[in-house]
Order: structure tokens, then C-alpha cells, then sequence
């Protein structure tokens, strides 16, 4: 299902840090998104248009309640990385975005055992969806470079039954990358799935952990994207299954597919 686009009320706006927004809109009008899918908006207007659409994950969904005309919502968080970003990061209450989605394959999320969500950096938000729509099931191991890069752990704290936090350069929590917390949780408890979002050298040690100890695991993969719905293949990926688009085949993966 690839969505259609329509005109979406913004409802909050928020810097979370330093060039990184926070965006809750209306989401009248557009698919119900699925964990792990995204949105493609449209940034600029008038003459200030940029041509290509920037993708950004979904990091919450809220279906409202039609019957007390309560609109469905959906959070993305974003970085500014460079003008269309930027026009974003400007944007506030009752501005309107022209949103495209929800697009792409999510999660699929079993339905029951316990799920650990991996993230490195940005990539924690769209897990933080996954981890509200499945209360009490989610762990998770979240990486971040430094200790003021980190994003969005009160909200994880929240969610889930227990989140440990890895810092590069140890100024916050565990010493190093994701690598070895990973390997301690899936070692010492029975897990479902893994769902991983982060850089892809993260995600390649994620999966190959993960298949040493025979534990399912999906992960989202990032690629620049122009059309969003599967037709220009600027996205394509290679698999073992041959090339796919990470837009309509993805973003979410099995991680035994990718060749990484």
C-alpha cells in the first residue's frame, strides 16, 4: 500500500536537542502507519519548493477516535542535514505539511515473546513506535557516539522494561558500541525478534549476533530516496532474494536477506 498525499495540520513542534525536531501533525486522509514505515513530505513552498520529497520514519502513531472526532496523529523525529531539514525544523502549530504516506514494509511484529529494539543515534525513533504499540514486551539497547547525543531515552524508559544505553566514548552508560549488550540480552534471555534501526555498520553486527545465537532479526535500512513509492529505484538495495527498493520492499528487512 503506498498512501496517497494530503495537507496535514501541525500540532506540536518541538527542538528535542540541537538540530533535532520533534513534529506531531494530523493524519487525516493518509494510511494508518505500521512500525517501521515512513512518511515523505514535501518541504518549501512556493518557489522554495525542493524537488524531491524527504523521508522520515514514524516514530509514533495515534489512531484518535472518530466517533468524538479526535483526528489520528503521527510523530516524526528528524535532523536538520541541510535546506528542506531546515524549512522543516522552522515549521509550527497549525502550519500545514503536504505528507505523503504511510509508505513502506514495517516490522512485523510476532505476536507474542519478548522484542529487543536495537538503535544507534537517530535511529531509536522509529523504534520508540514499536515499543508503544506493544507495552511491557520491549527491551532495549540504544547507542549514541556521547552522552549529549543521546535521544529520547525517557520516552524508552517509559515504554520499556529495560533500556540500556552504550555511549562511544563511555560518558554515559556502557563503554563502546551496542555490540556486547546485544550479545549479553539475547544470551540471557529468550527474545522473538531483534528490530534494528541505525547506521548500517551497526546493523551488520546486530545481524550477525543475532544469527550466531539463531534469534530472528529485522532491520531498517536507510538509503537516499527520491520517488518514495518504488518507481525510480534510486533506493535499491542488493539482497539475496536480488535487488530491492528500500521505499516499497522496505525499509524493514530480515537481516539474513541483506548482503551486507
Amino acid at each position: 500500500m503506498t498512501g496517497f498525499s494530503t495537507d496535514c495540520r501541525i500540532v506540536y513542534s518541538e527542538e528535542l536537542r540541537d538540530g533535532v525536531h520533534a513534529l506531531t501533525f494530523e493524519a487525516v486522509g493518509l494510511t494508518p502507519a505500521q512500525p517501521g514505515q515512513f512518511v515523505h513530505i514535501k518541504c518549501g513552498g512556493g518557489d522554495t519548493t525542493r524537488v524531491l520529497r524527504r523521508p522520515i520514519s514514524v516514530a509514533d502513531y495515534f489512531e484518535g477516535d472518530a466517533a468524538n472526532n479526535v483526528p489520528p496523529e503521527i510523530t516524526v523525529v528528524f535532523e536538520v542535514r541541510g535546506d528542506g531539514t531546515q524549512w522543516l525544523a522552522e515549521r509550527r502549530e497549525d502550519n500545514t505539511l503536504d505528507v505523503l504516506g504511510a509508505l513502506g514494509h514495517g516490522f512485523e511484529v510476532p505476536t507474542d515473546g519478548q522484542i529487543l529494539l536495537v538503535g544507534g543515534g537517530l535511529g531509536v525513533a522509529p523504534l520508540m513506535y514499536v515499543a508503544n504499540a506493544n507495552p511491557l514486551r520491549c527491551n532495549a539497547i540504544l547507542g549514541f557516539r556521547t552522552a549529549e547525543l543521546i535521544l529520547l531515552s525517557g520516552e524508552f524508559d517509559r515504554l520499556c522494561r529495560r533500556v540500556v544505553i552504550a555511549t562511544d566514548d563511555g560518558s554515559y552508560g556502557e563503554r563502546g558500541t551496542v555490540a556486547e549488550p546485544v550479545r549479553a540480552a539475547l544470551k540471557s534471555e529468550q527474545y522473538a525478534a531483534v528490530f534494528a534501526c541505525g547506521p548500517r555498520p551497526m546493523l551488520r553486527s546486530v545481524a550477525a549476533i543475532a544469527a550466531e545465537l539463531n534469534v530472528p532479526c529485522q532491520v531498517s535500512l536507510e538509503e537516499r530516496m527520491a520517488c518514495g513509492v518504488g518507481a525510480c529505484l534510486g533506493c535499491a538495495v542488493e539482497t539475496k532474494n536480488g535487488i530491492r527498493r528500500v521505499c516499497r520492499d522496505g525499509p524493514v528487512f530480515d537481516a539474513q536477506e541483506v548482503v551486507w
